[in-house]
C-alpha cells in the first residue's frame, strides 16, 4: 500500500472515493470544505434528514452514479475539546477496513489543524494500512488481490514535506509479527522461526546466531531444554544483533517468549483452556522479530540491539519433563517444576540469563505469560513490570504515542514467598492469587539486578477474536510499535 498527499488547490482533485471527518459543531460550515466535489446545499439537506450531528462514531455514506465522485463517507469526530487521536485512528481504521475491497484509492480529508505533529499523521497512516491487513495464506482466498493500493491525504498544508517511508517500515514489522502469530503450529515450527529470523538478518544486515540444543546444553540452559524435551522438534535459540555505525552509546536486549505451540505438557490444557489457540504462545517472539525487521530497516544511530528468542514446543512424550522435576537454569539456580504449563518463564529464565551476560544497559522481555493478566486487565491493555522508574516512564510514553496500552503492575516482593520450594531454590509457580505478579518476580531472578529491566505480559493483547479498531480479527502484532517508538525516542 502506498501513501500520498494532495497539496494543490482542491478544485483540481481527481479522486473517486473520499472519507471526510467533521466535528460535532457547525456542521454546515464544515461541509463547505468539500464543495469542490458535491453540492453542499443538497448535502446539508441530506445530513439534516439523517439527523447526523458529527457525534463520535456516527457515519453517513453516499454513492453517486452521475458524478466524478463515486463514494463519500462522512464520519463524526465528536466535540473538539474531547478529540482523541486514538479515536480518530480507530475510526479511520474501521472505515478503511470496510472499503478495502471496493476502491483502488481512498482519499482522506480531516481538520488537520487539530493534529499536532507529523508523528500523529504518520500514526494515522499506520492505522489505515494495518486496518486493511488481510491474511489469506491458508485459505482459498490466497490468490485474491487486495483492491486498495493507495491512501491519499488531502490538504496537508501544515505538513508539506511529510514522508511515509518510516510508516511503511514500521507497518512491515507489525505485519510480520501478525503473520508469525497467526501461522498454525505445523507451519511455524522452531526451525521455521529461525529461518524467518535469518531472513530478517539477511535483508537488513543484522548478525545472526542460531544455537542448537547441544550448544544450549553447553551453556547450561537446563530450564529451556527441559521444556523442549517433550517435542520431536529441535529447539532453536535465536540471537540477532543490530549494530549502528559509529560509536555505540547504549546496548539493549529485547527478549521474546517463543513457544510455537503449548500443550501444557503433563499439566495438559483441557476444557476452556483454548489449547487450539496455543499457536499464539509465541506472541512475544513475534513482537521482538517484528521490531527487528522494522529497526533493521530504520537503522537507529548509536545503539546496539540484541533480539533474543528461545524457540521450542511444549509437548508430551516419554522424555517430557514431569511435574515435580528439578532443573537447573544457566545462572545456576535450581527450579522445582510444580506446573509444566508454566513453561514460558522457564524458557525466559535462560533467555534472560543469556541476555544479561551480554551486559546490556536495558532488557525488555515480552511474553504471552499468564492468564492472570487477562483477568486483571482484559484484552485491550498489557501489564508491565519494571525495576527502574526511568525505563518504566519511557515505556509509558512510547505506549501513549503508539496507542498500544500498557499498565504498570507492582513487583510486590512479599509475594516471592509463594515461589519458595522445599527442595530447590524456587518453584516455577506460586499461588493462584497474584499469578502475573509472581511470574514477573520469577523472571527477576535471572538477570543482573543492575540492568534496567521491564517485563510486558501480552497474553490478552496479542490476539482479537473480532475486528477492533486498527486490528482485523486475529493476530494484532502488539508490542512492535511500542518497542520501535521506545527506540526512536532515544
Amino acid at each position: 500500500m502506498q501513501f500520498s498527499t494532495f497539496q494543490k488547490n482542491l478544485d483540481n482533485w481527481q479522486g473517486t472515493s473520499l472519507i471526510f471527518g467533521v466535528l460535532e459543531e457547525e456542521i454546515a460550515n464544515q461541509l463547505e470544505n468539500i464543495k469542490f466535489v458535491v453540492d453542499t446545499k443538497l448535502l446539508q439537506k441530506k445530513v439534516t434528514q439523517k439527523k447526523f450531528k458529527g457525534e463520535k462514531g456516527q457515519t453517513l455514506s453516499f454513492e453517486f452514479l452521475d458524478q466524478k465522485l463515486e463514494t463519500l463517507i462522512i464520519f463524526g469526530l465528536g466535540k473538539s475539546k474531547d478529540l482523541n487521536k486514538i479515536d480518530i485512528e480507530n475510526s479511520i481504521g474501521n472505515l478503511i477496513r470496510e472499503n478495502v475491497s471496493k476502491n483502488e484509492k481512498i482519499s482522506i480529508l480531516l481538520p488537520w489543524e487539530l493534529l499536532n505533529s507529523q508523528l500523529e499523521i504518520n500514526q494515522l497512516a499506520q492505522s489505515a494500512r494495518l486496518s486493511a491487513y488481510k491474511d489469506n495464506r491458508f485459505n482459498k482466498k490466497k490468490d485474491e488481490k487486495k483492491i486498495l493500493k493507495e491512501i491519499e491525504f488531502l490538504n496537508l498544508k501544515k505538513f508539506e514535506n511529510i514522508s511515509f517511508e518510516e510508516t511503511r517500515k514500521i507497518c512491515e514489522g507489525v505485519e510480520l509479527a501478525r503473520r508469525l502469530v497467526a501461522a498454525p503450529p505445523n507451519s511455524l515450527t522452531p526451525l521455521e522461526m529461525s529461518i524467518q529470523a535469518s531472513q530478517i538478518a539477511k535483508d537488513h544486515g543484522l548478525e545472526v546466531k542460531i544455537l542448537e540444543a547441544k550448544e544450549c546444553e553447553d551453556l547450561g540452559m537446563g530450564a529451556y531444554l527441559a521444556v523442549a524435551k517433550g517435542s520431536d522438534l529441535d529447539p532453536k535459540f535465536i540471537h540477532l544483533t543490530l549494530k549502528s555505525e559509529g560509536p555505540i552509546k547504549e546496548k539493549i536486549a529485547l527478549v521474546g517468549k517463543g513457544l510455537t505451540f503449548d500443550s501444557g505438557g503433563y499439566n495438559l490444557k483441557v476444557g476452556a483452556s483454548q489449547i487450539e489457540m496455543m499457536k499464539y504462545d509465541m506472541g512475544g517472539s513475534a513482537a521482538v522479530l517484528g521490531a527487528a525487521k522494522a529497526l533493521g530497516a530504520l537503522k537507529p544511530k548509536g545503539l546496539e540491539i540484541h533480539f533474543i528468542v528461545a524457540a521450542c514446543e511444549n509437548m508430551i512424550n516419554g522424555s517430557a519433563v514431569h511435574p515435580g522435576d528439578v532443573v537447573k537454569a544457566s545462572n545456576g539456580k535450581t527450579i522445582e517444576i510444580n506446573n509444566t504449563d508454566a513453561e514460558g518463564r522457564l524458557t525466559l529464565a535462560d533467555a534472560l540469563t543469556y541476555a544479561s551476560n551480554l551486559k546490556p544497559d536495558s532488557i525488555i522481555d515480552l511474553a504471552t505469560l499468564t492468564g492472570a493478566i487477562v483477568v486483571a486487565l482484559g484484552n485491550d491493555v498489557a501489564g508491565f513490570w519494571s525495576n527502574n522508574d526511568d525505563l518504566a516512564n519511557d515505556l509509558k510514553a512510547a505506549s501513549a504515542q503508539t496507542g498500544e496500552k500498557l499498565w504498570q503492575m507492582p513487583l510486590q516482593k512479599s509475594y516471592k514467598e509463594g515461589l519458595k520450594s522445599h527442595i530447590a531454590d524456587m518453584k516455577n509457580t506460586g499461588p493462584r492469587a497474584g499469578g502475573s505478579i509472581t511470574a514477573a518476580l520469577f523472571l527477576e531472578e535471572f538477570f543482573n539486578k543492575e540492568i534496567k529491566w521491564a517485563h510486558i505480559d501480552i497474553a490478552g493483547t496479542c490476539w482479537t477474536d473480532k475486528n477492533k479498531g486498527i486490528n482485523p480479527s486475529g493476530a494484532t502484532g502488539f508490542g512492535v510499535k511500542t518497542l520501535v517508538q521506545w527506540i526512536k525516542n532515544k
